[in-house]
C-alpha cells in the first residue's frame, strides 16, 4: 500500500480518469456492499452447517486462495514478524466465529452496528479530547439497538457481537504491527492460513463431528464464490481505494457499514428493523463519522483507524 503523506491530501496525484476521490468513493462503497451481501451468503449457510461451519468455508478459502496467489516467502519475515502475523489470524478467525454467531441471532444491522464499536473504539481513544462526546453517542446508538428493557435482543448474540468487537480492536492493533514489518500482503498470506486453520480446529468442537457430513461439494462451491466475495474483492476495491482517498475520507466511509448492514439485511433476508433500531444505528454511524473526523492524523493505509478483517 501507498503511504499517505498529510490527511487531507489525495494519496495519488496521477493524472488518470480513475485516479479521483470519486473513484475510490465509489470503490470503497462497492467494497462495503461486497462485504454484506457476502455474509448475508454465508447466513443462509447457517442452517446446512451452523454458524461455525459458514465462517470456516470463508476462512478455509480464503486462506487458501491468498496463499497461493500470494506466496509468501521465510525471508520476507523476522522471528517477531511472523508471530504477528500468526497472531493476526487467530483474532481474524475470533473476530468471524463471534460474529457469524451474532448474526445467526440478530439482525445484521444491529449484529455490524455492535461489532463495530470495536474500531469506534480505537478511533475514539485516538480521538483524544474528543472522544468522550462520540462514545456516549454511541453508546446511545447500542441502548437504542438492544433495546435492554424490553429484553427482545437475544443476550447470547449480543455477547458474540460485542466480543467480535474486541477481535476487531485487537485486529486493527495487529493489523497496524504486521504493517509495519512486513512488506506488501505477505502478512496477510499467512495469517489467513492460520485462520483458517483455527476454524478447522474449532468447527468439530462446536458443531460436533457429524459435520462434516453435511459439506457436500455444492458447500464447498459456496464456500470458494463466498471467499472470493469476502475477501478478495473487497480487499481488492479497499487496496485501490486507499490509492484515491485519504484516512479520514475512507474512515468516514467505512463508517457507514452498519448502515450497509441494516439495508442488505432488509432486501437479501427480509430483517425489517423498528423505528429504534433504525435510529440506534444512525448513532452508530454518526459517532464513527465524528470520531474519525476528530481523530484524524498522517497514518499509513495498514494503520487506519476502521481497518477491516478481511473476512468480515
Amino acid at each position: 500500500m501507498t503511504a499517505l503523506t498529510t490527511p487531507d491530501a489525495p494519496a495519488t496525484t496521477t493524472p488518470h480518469r480513475f485516479s479521483g476521490p470519486r473513484t475510490g468513493a465509489s470503490m470503497a462503497l462497492v467494497s462495503m456492499l461486497s462485504v454484506q451481501l457476502g455474509i448475508a451468503v454465508a447466513v443462509g449457510l447457517i442452517d446446512d452447517v451452523g454458524a461455525v461451519g459458514a465462517a470456516w468455508l470463508r476462512l478455509a478459502w480464503a486462506g487458501v486462495l491468498l496463499l497461493v496467489l500470494v506466496r509468501p516467502r521465510p525471508s520476507q519475515f523476522t522471528r517477531s514478524s511472523f508471530g504477528a502475523a500468526v497472531a493476526l489470524g487467530v483474532a481474524t478467525a475470533a473476530v468471524t466465529l463471534l460474529f457469524m454467531g451474532a448474526v445467526a441471532r440478530l439482525p445484521m444491522g444491529t449484529a455490524s452496528a455492535l461489532e463495530f464499536l470495536g474500531p469506534l473504539g480505537v478511533a475514539v481513544v485516538r480521538g483524544h479530547g474528543a472522544g468522550r462526546r462520540w462514545a456516549f453517542v454511541a453508546a446511545v446508538g447500542v441502548l437504542l439497538l438492544t433495546e435492554p428493557w424490553s429484553g427482545g435482543a437475544d443476550p447470547v448474540g449480543v455477547a458474540f457481537a460485542l466480543g467480535a468487537a474486541a477481535c476487531w480492536a485487537a485486529y486493527i492493533l495487529l493489523t497496524q504491527r504486521v504493517g509495519d514489518e512486513v512488506a506488501g500482503l505477505a502478512g496477510l498470506a499467512v495469517s489467513m492460513p492460520v485462520a483458517g486453520l483455527v476454524a478447522t480446529v474449532v468447527l468439530p468442537v462446536v458443531e460436533g463431528p457429524s459435520v462434516v457430513d453435511r459439506i457436500t461439494p455444492e458447500l464447498l462451491l459456496v464456500g470458494l464464490g463466498l471467499a472470493i466475495l469476502l475477501p478478495v474483492v473487497p480487499f481488492t476495491l479497499e487496496l485501490l481505494a486507499l490509492r484515491r482517498l485519504t484516512t479520514a475520507a475512507f474512515g468516514t466511509l467505512m463508517s457507514l457499514e452498519p448502515a450497509f448492514a441494516l439495508l442488505i439485511g432488509l432486501v437479501v433476508l427480509g430483517q425489517v428493523p423498528d423505528t429504534l433500531a433504525v435510529v440506534g444505528i444512525g448513532f452508530v454511524v454518526a459517532a464513527g463519522v465524528g470520531a474519525e473526523r476528530t481523530g484524524a492524523r498522517t497514518l499509513p493505509e495498514e494503520d487506519l483507524p476502521f481497518a477491516r478483517p478481511q473476512t468480515g
